[in-house]
Parts: structure tokens; sequence; C-alpha cells
């Protein structure tokens, strides 16, 4: 099988198929990469460990820090106790929460990030009210990195100099005019 239908196989598995979890496995919360295809994890009860990624995952699907993974335990393992089964976005988490099998420890993440982000889009409506219809200015719905820090820039110095900039040609020109 080519790299290419491996690739496509694997894409369709995990887009589209629901899975529950089986007695052993577990739902995990991925909390950062360590590299070498490593994870680090945490249950719903808070127990933090290293979750490795399949091969048939490697340079296929990506995931980040935030998302939540169904995962097999491996025994033998002493730094790395589990195995990646199953990546699960929106639509599983949503279906698992249906099914009553989401972890009580993660409920409570959900619900407040759904909060935040209520309120979000609260402030956002009340933002676009006050200014009319700029659509252009509009960033909601671009893709945001949580993998990055966020900076915070100010153009508060441009404006200062600027202003002083002004002020300074208004100087010469007055001293040149007289």
């Amino acid at each position: 099988m080519s790299q290419a239908t491996k690739r496509k196989h694997v894409v369709k598995e995990v887009l589209g198929d629901f899975i529950t979890p089986t007695e052993n496995q577990q739902i995990v919360k991925v909390t950062g990469s360590r590299g070498n295809n490593l994870h680090e994890a945490v249950t719903a009860q808070g127990e933090t460990f290293l979750v490795s990624m399949p091969t048939k995952f490697r340079k296929n699907i990506w995931i980040k820090r935030g998302d939540y993974v169904i995962v097999d335990p491996i025994e033998e393992g002493e730094k790395v106790k589990a195995e990646i089964s199953f990546i699960l976005y929106k639509d599983h988490i949503q279906y698992l929460q249906k099914q009553q099998l989401w972890p009580e420890g993660f409920m409570e993440e959900q619900s407040s990030q759904d909060k935040t982000s209520s309120k979000e889009e609260e402030a956002e409506g009340r933002d676009d009210e006050e200014e009319g219809s700029d659509s252009e200015d509009d960033d909601s719905d671009l893709f945001v990195n949580t993998n990055r820090c966020n900076y915070q820039y100010s153009e508060s110095e441009d404006e200062d100099n600027t202003e002083e900039e002004e002020e300074d040609e208004e100087e010469k020109r007055t001293e040149n005019g007289s």
C-alpha cells in the first residue's frame, strides 16, 4: 500500500469512526509534546504520565496541547505508561458525552471552556453592535495556535514618536519663519 493510500485510510478512520473506550482504555488530555512521538498526558483524576504515538499516526495525524485521546495502557512501561489508540475531536467528545462515557474530571473543564467562549462571543457581539459592520477587522474565525505564546503589541511608542517629530517640525518652522 502506498504512503498516500495509507494516510487516506488513517485519516478517514480517525475522522469518521465513533469509538467508545473499553474497560482497560481511558480518556486522557494531552498537556504537551516531549519529542520522539511522546506526549505528556493527564487523566481526569490528575495523574500525569507519558503516552506514545503509534507509527500509523506518525506524520499523518497531528495532536496538540489540549486535545483528548483514548489510550491503551502499557503494563511494562515505567515512564511511558500508555499508547494512543484514538484521537478525539469535537464531534467524538459530544458523542461520548451523550453516551455518558465522558470522565467527570473533564466535564468541569468543558463547561468552564464553554462559559468562557460564550462570554467572549457575547462581548464580541456587543463590540460588533457598537462598531457597526466592520467585517474586515473581525479575526474571530482565524485559527489560534495554542502552542505559542500570545504577545500583545502596542503602538503607543510609535504614536509618541510621531507626536514628538511633529512638534520638532513645528519648532523648526517657527524658527525659520521668524
